[in-house]
């Protein structure tokens, strides 16, 4: 839509003919849909499905405003403008917010249909003077109040932030409507997702100017603003904000600063403030638990994950369905299969039916223990059970299918998402890629690549890795090489830290250390950072020679650089002893790492684990 829109009628404006506008009770609406019925389809891989589609078919004078109108009495009565606002309730009530300015993920407001047509022209138009004059021609009604509050909940369910800016930053400056705290909020989450944290600062001193008193969840979303840029000392400033306003920070702002530092990756971090949390008697609430049970889910602790969920129901804290998929996802990275299956069943006998997002969890369990038919039966009992599988669930078929080796599956898979019209990602590509690579079939590998290429998805830094971890394992130097001389010659595509990782141990395993050993110099002048993978494969290269000196000497270099070893360093090391006495050296030197260390440490073995367990596992 390029312009104002023109609908018939005596009086017309850029959204709606006024008389339609008048008569809007009279108005029919011919809604359409499409739905795909899935049914199962019997093959090598025991999942294929079927779709079955639905048939479908598929400038005036601006409105002059008056201040005088007549009540109910009869009587001639003045009105302001600017104080004409959403009524107290609205007609959102129940459709999308809680305590007037927060917002419920997942429920999708019913639009009007002129909201419907100022929905899709703000969508489709890219210039925002002339958005604003449309808009400029709109009645200031509490009717449209609600319509256009009503589509900005809409698209920032959709993440349309760029649309939210305009329509809320023409309300708070230049309709005649007065912005309230969801305009406000509205702007400020929008701005912090766009990584604009100046302009979510200033829209909140727009709001403390203009009198109208914050919420719980304003400092919530400034919290989020900043730490989605980075913006950890801002993020602190906002809880002294708080209590000089005579807000003592709330679980929801803690909330908010928690999962901003897990975006952030500073888990530590985010544990310290969590027990900060906890001294200030500021009691943990449903989302508190779930966000730390994702963290340490994410850090391979399902132990951990499972103390919570066991303190969050002390606590009589009822968990509900993301605490459980939670919960299920953090054994699934450890490979916990009948755990995660237990939890899934007590999900069920909670009373809470599984969602998808459930289902992928339960299904990513069984693939990274190595079931890949246990993986494909939880997704054949999901559609069962009337849940669409997405793409995500495919995904994860893909990966249960590669890991086991079963390149055939994978492939079974790729094409059934053809097939139902699912467009496969990069992950897609990428985890097809890795299912034909761990078969050696690198000839399979370059014609997908081909294939990504001729179809306009340009393989990314993943991909490239993924071929040069390929050629690297399979001796094919040269193609190595040239990949990487590609990445380095930019092309779009630049090498990060893995990708010289995987040179490196390509080179340290082809005995070729002096060529390795360029490639670990050249690594600070492109400034990149060495990390446990990087000097764990260099000490790989001279523990293969049993050079348990020089394994010793660049082990105290990378202790020095900062990085700290994970169970993968202790075992090459280990393997570099060729007596008793150096593996007793090499157990006392870890010891000390990880009594000392244990909070730096990069990898999976846990830094509270005593010392001669971790020895005791590496071993």
């Amino acid at each position: 839509m390029c312009g104002p829109l023109t609908m018939s009628g005596t009086i017309s404006s850029p959204f709606f003919d006024l008389s339609v506008f008048l008569g809007i009770l009279r108005l029919s609406v011919k809604y359409y849909s499409n739905y795909i019925i899935y049914e199962q389809r019997h093959c090598e891989c025991g999942f294929n499905l079927r779709p079955k589609c639905a048939n479908t078919d598929q400038s005036t004078e601006k409105w002059k405003k008056d201040s005088l109108y007549i009540n109910k009495g009869g009587k001639l009565r003045h009105f302001n403008h600017k104080k004409v606002s959403r009524q107290k309730g609205g007609s959102l009530r129940g459709q999308g917010w809680k305590y007037g300015s927060g917002f419920v993920d997942g429920v999708f407001p019913v639009l009007s249909p002129i909201a419907l047509e100022i929905l899709n022209f703000v969508q489709k138009e890219g210039d925002v003077s002339r958005i604003w004059y449309s808009l400029d021609t709109l009645p200031p009604t509490n009717t449209t109040w609600d319509d256009l509050i009503s589509i900005a909940v809409r698209l920032r369910l959709n993440k349309k932030w760029d649309p939210i800016i305009v329509l809320c930053e023409w309300m708070s400056q230049r309709s005649t409507f007065k912005p309230d705290i969801i305009c406000y909020n509205l702007l400020i989450e929008a701005y912090g997702q766009k990584l604009h944290f100046k302009k979510a600062e200033t829209i909140y001193l727009d709001l403390v100017e203009a009198r109208c008193i914050p919420t719980q969840d304003t400092y919530a979303l400034l919290v989020k603003a900043y730490c989605k840029c980075g913006k950890m000392e801002h993020a602190e400033a906002v809880f002294a904000e708080m209590r000089r306003n005579g807000f003592p920070p709330s679980t929801i702002v803690y909330n908010a600063y928690i999962d901003g530092l897990m975006k952030a990756r500073k888990s530590q971090h985010a544990l310290a403030v969590y027990q900060k949390m906890k001294r200030e008697n500021c009691v943990p609430n449903v989302e508190t638990y779930t966000l730390l049970i994702n963290l340490y889910g994410k850090d391979n602790k399902s132990y951990m994950a499972l103390e919570v969920f066991q303190e969050m129901r002390a606590n009589k804290c009822k968990p509900n369905i993301c605490t459980y998929t939670a919960l299920v996802n953090a054994c699934a990275r450890d490979g916990l299969c009948e755990k995660a299956e237990e939890i899934f069943e007590q999900m069920q006998e909670a009373g809470l039916e599984p969602d998808v997002y459930a289902y992928n969890a339960l299904m990513e369990a069984y693939s990274r223990a190595g079931f890949p038919y246990g993986a494909a039966e939880i997704f054949s009992l999901m559609q069962q059970m009337g849940c669409e599988p997405d793409r995500a669930s495919y995904n994860i078929m893909l990966d249960a299918y590669g890991r086991a080796g079963l390149h055939k599956g994978a492939q079974a898979v790729f094409d059934e998402m053809h097939r139902l019209g699912i467009e496969p990602t990069m992950k897609s590509h990428m985890l097809l890629i890795s299912a034909y690579s761990r078969a050696g079939d690198f000839s399979r590998c370059e014609e997908i690549v081909r294939r990504m290429q001729e179809s306009g998805l340009k393989p990314d830094t993943f991909v490239l890795n993924a071929m040069m971890n390929l050629y690297g394992r399979l001796g094919h130097l040269e193609k190595m090489e040239e990949v990487l001389a590609a990445m380095e010659g930019g092309g779009g595509c630049k090498p990060d830290i893995s990708t010289y990782n995987i040179a490196i141990n390509a080179y340290g395993r082809a005995g070729f250390v002096e060529r390795m050993e360029e490639v670990f110099a050249s690594i600070a002048a492109k400034n990149l950072t060495a990390d446990a993978v990087t000097w764990t494969s260099r000490i790989g290269a001279y523990s293969r020679k049993k050079q348990y000196i020089r394994c010793i000497e660049i082990f105290e270099d990378m202790i020095d650089s900062g990085c700290y070893p994970d169970s993968g360093t202790a075992r090459v090391l280990l393997s570099a002893c060729s007596s008793d006495e150096q593996v007793e050296q090499v157990t006392n030197v870890i010891r000390t790492i990880h009594r000392y260390r244990g909070e730096h440490t990069a990898g999976s073995v846990d830094y509270r684990t005593e010392p001669s367990e971790v020895m005791d596992r590496v071993i």
